[in-house]
């Protein structure tokens, strides 16, 4: 590894770590910067799901007060019986990774980052039918179901173990439909199960993956600074600009996915 690819690798971990905290999908620029050194895809994927899992730990350290809030309004228990969840869908996903195709996750993974987005971007609206199948014509997100709290983590968690890029484009745009709250608040909630996913990859892709320790060595300290700093971004961002940058950000990486897929 040159000075150039180490200075790549360095800004690409810094705007991941910052782009992860505030809308997801900080592997879009950190998964083709290390194909583009020359990491074949699945040691390439492995690899970042490594080098970024410190930025999710100091993006929840950066959001803490949100994360307080969220466990304050909806029950620490609750809240917190959601990682032996996120743990198990991770290593579905991780299973899945090492023991499939690589060409399998390349033509998959765009739609599902293009679904994740549409989700969002009208997630007002579906909440709204929410409401509106429930008896009475109201939902209460402010108790929302455990099933469906665990199902979306559960599913997104698969996912977050299988490729990770967009992971929380993923879990604001379902998680901001069963919470009632700011994008802000969820995302911070988001943080913490990305937190738990990434921190879960570490281990298994530690043991059982083709890592380059190099290049993580050089991404993950500025992906630790990036992810803090980001973290600090979402409380000054308003709600619509937030929704606006993260629908954005999931369509961007479906598109690029997409064009490296086909």
């Amino acid at each position: 590894m040159d000075v150039i690819d180490t200075a790549a690798l360095l800004g690409a971990g810094l705007a991941a770590g910052t782009v992860n905290a505030v809308a997801g999908g900080g592997s879009l620029i950190t998964f083709p910067t290390l194909v583009a050194i020359g990491l074949p895809p699945v040691p390439a994927n492995v690899t970042n799901s490594i080098a970024v899992s410190p930025g999710y730990v100091a993006s929840v350290y950066g959001s803490r007060t949100e994360l307080a809030a969220m466990t304050a309004r909806h029950g620490r228990a609750r809240l917190y019986a959601l990682v032996p969840t996120a743990l198990c869908g991770m290593a579905v996903g991780c299973a899945l990774l090492l023991l499939t195709p690589a060409r399998a996750f390349e033509i998959v993974v765009p739609f599902l980052v293009l679904g994740a987005a549409v989700l969002l971007a009208f997630s007002d609206r579906v909440s709204e039918w929410v409401r509106r199948r429930q008896p009475g014509g109201r939902a209460d997100r402010s108790s929302p179901s455990p099933v469906a709290l665990h199902a979306i983590v559960a599913v997104a968690s698969v996912y977050g173990g299988y490729f990770g890029a967009a992971l929380g484009v993923i879990l604001v745009a379902t998680l901001a439909i069963v919470l009632e709250d700011s994008l802000a608040r969820v995302s911070a909630v988001k943080n913490a199960i990305s937190a738990t996913v990434g921190l879960g990859t570490v281990v298994v892709f530690a043991l059982f993956g083709p890592v380059d320790w190099t290049a993580v060595a050089v991404i993950a300290p500025s992906a630790l600074v990036g992810g803090y700093l980001g973290a600090r971004l979402v409380r000054r961002l308003p709600p619509r600009v937030l929704r606006t940058a993260i629908v954005v950000v999931g369509v961007a990486v479906a598109i690029v996915l997409g064009l490296r897929a086909f």
